[in-house]
């Protein structure tokens, strides 16, 4: 399916759960829709989550530290 036929389902989606439902429903249509998509894009390999994961245990296993100074006057 190429982007715009995706794009087009989705807005009728999010259409429709805003005309039988509130506000709040559309947002969490349009939330799910994103946390599906994501976990999709995933699934195909076209976005790396290795890289966030590894690359946050690794600085947090080093015991860097922040170079940000203290606040004080």
């Amino acid at each position: 399916m190429n982007r715009t036929a995706l794009a087009t389902v989705t807005g009728l989606i999010l259409g429709l759960a805003l005309v039988f439902g509130s506000f709040g429903d559309m947002l969490i249509v349009a939330l799910l829709g994103a946390i599906g998509y994501g976990i999709a894009k995933v699934l195909d390999g076209d976005l790396d989550v290795q890289g966030w994961l590894t690359r946050g245990r690794g600085r947090m296993s080093t015991g860097q530290t922040s170079n940000r100074s203290p606040a004080g006057p």
